[in-house]
């Protein structure tokens, strides 16, 4: 009965096989957070914090695009664990902060946003944690907050009274994320943000009972603001855990503004991109994504790091196959997978048709490609011109011909098999694709202009 019990109690909080049970019941979050690569630094006591008491932590987001990316995701994955464990995550999306710009991190002064675009961008970001953080699990569901809902209502000489007081500029200048601009220049308003977010910390600590804050490491100086200043305001104890920030294998970083993106918007990142970005993987990152992003026990993940180490590819699959269901779900999996064998003469018809524009110039980017006037669509279009004529896919009309009668020519997927056959604009996926094949994986992409 005890051991129904506990069964009953974990498989709520998301755990789903007895391994996973055992071990999350034996291991604290932060030895999961390790184990994962998901921890950089913590201040003292949290452990005893979490392990005596159910927690509230959060992590803040600044509206700086429509979408969060996967650098984001790395910290959300550590809100996803601290619901896991049994505490309540909290999501503070910064309507105040986003206005004014975190130079953590920035070597130049952020592009202030009009209001306009960041309330568009909240509404985005929004969505993105509906089907990541668990909003229905009765006493430890996730929260939603917005810090511009108690920054509207402060002045700023109550401001300067209630906050700035209580921290010094020298305090403030130690902070690396002030230290690295200054001599290159840093406004005010940037100079400003620490506080901000250290307010932001202490109004939750005090309104909503908030105690951890955690993000990346790069907002190590930004948190700890908010722990002393909860310190010096209050007399009280409030608690931080900093993870990793996700790196390329040349050890960059991912982020909005390092120009290579990965969102986690369908829009702005397909699924089949989003898919393959983890396929192509290195082999040195592939275990390291797979631990962080991965919701699998650790006993689980190591044992298929472990069975696949001479077999990195597979890795990877296992790997694109679990983060992508897990942001993007099911279905948009199975459809990722389906398109990424069509470069491997594994398509359908139907599938091609199914696609949007953006997810065909996805699939096909690379695949050399061909301009042909839509008039002539319209008026039916023979293949031999198409091939050898109007595209110069093949060099003449007769080895057009040649190549049709050796059943080597497929469009759209489907084999050619008379020279004869007329392409009409029936034949244009969304009126503007055709797909050309010479052989199995000889791929062309016809363009409708």
């Amino acid at each position: 009965m005890y051991f129904f019990s506990i069964f009953i109690w974990a498989k709520k909080r998301g755990y789903n096989t007895f391994a996973q049970i055992f071990l999350n019941i034996t291991m604290t979050l932060l030895q999961e957070l390790r184990a994962r690569g998901l921890l950089q630094d913590h201040t003292p006591g949290v452990e005893e914090l979490l392990t005596n008491e159910k927690v509230k932590g959060y992590i803040g987001y600044d509206p700086t695009a429509p979408s969060l990316t996967i650098g984001n995701l790395v910290t959300i994955m550590m809100l996803v664990h601290l619901q896991r464990h049994g505490h309540t995550p909290v999501v503070l999306f910064g309507g105040a902060t986003g206005r004014v710009g975190d130079p953590s991190g920035k070597d130049a002064e952020r592009k202030m946003l009009d209001i306009e675009t960041i309330e568009h961008n909240l509404a985005h970001q929004q969505k993105q944690f509906q089907h990541i953080l668990r909003f229905d699990q009765g006493d430890n569901e996730a929260l939603l907050t917005n810090n511009y809902n108690w920054f509207k209502d402060i002045s700023f000489l109550d401001f300067l009274r209630d906050a700035g007081k209580h921290l010094t500029v020298n305090y403030m200048m130690s902070k690396e994320s002030v230290k690295r601009r200054i001599e290159t220049g840093i406004s005010f308003t940037e100079f400003s943000y620490q506080l901000l977010q250290g307010y932001d910390f202490y109004h939750m600590y005090q309104n909503m009972g908030v105690k951890l804050q955690m993000g990346g490491s790069d907002q190590w100086g930004n948190i700890t603001t908010g722990t002393e200043l909860i310190r010096r305001k209050v007399s009280g104890e409030a608690f931080a855990i900093t993870c990793p920030l996700l790196t390329k294998a040349d050890g960059t970083k991912f982020g909005k503004s390092e120009g290579q993106n990965i969102w986690l918007d369908p829009e702005m990142t397909s699924p089949y991109k989003f898919y393959q970005f983890f396929i192509n993987a290195t082999d040195d990152d592939a275990p390291r994504f797979f631990r962080i992003f991965s919701l699998r026990s650790i006993e689980e993940i190591e044992q298929i790091i472990a069975d696949n180490a001479q077999n990195p590819n597979q890795l990877k699959r296992t790997l694109a196959e679990d983060v992508t269901k897990f942001v993007h779900g099911e279905e948009a999996l199975e459809k990722a997978i389906a398109t990424s064998q069509i470069l491997f003469g594994k398509g359908t018809k139907e599938l091609l048709f199914s696609m949007s524009e953006k997810e065909m110039l996805e699939t096909f980017e690379g695949v050399p490609t061909f301009e042909v006037e839509a008039a002539k669509f319209a008026d039916g279009l023979s293949i031999l011109d198409l091939l050898g004529v109007e595209t110069q896919i093949l060099c003449s009309k007769g080895e057009a011909k040649r190549e049709i009668k050796g059943n080597a020519i497929s469009l759209n997927l489907q084999k050619v098999g008379s020279d004869s056959l007329v392409v009409a604009k029936d034949d244009l996926i969304n009126g503007k694709f055709l797909v050309v094949n010479r052989g199995k994986r000889n791929f062309h992409l016809v363009v409708a202009k």
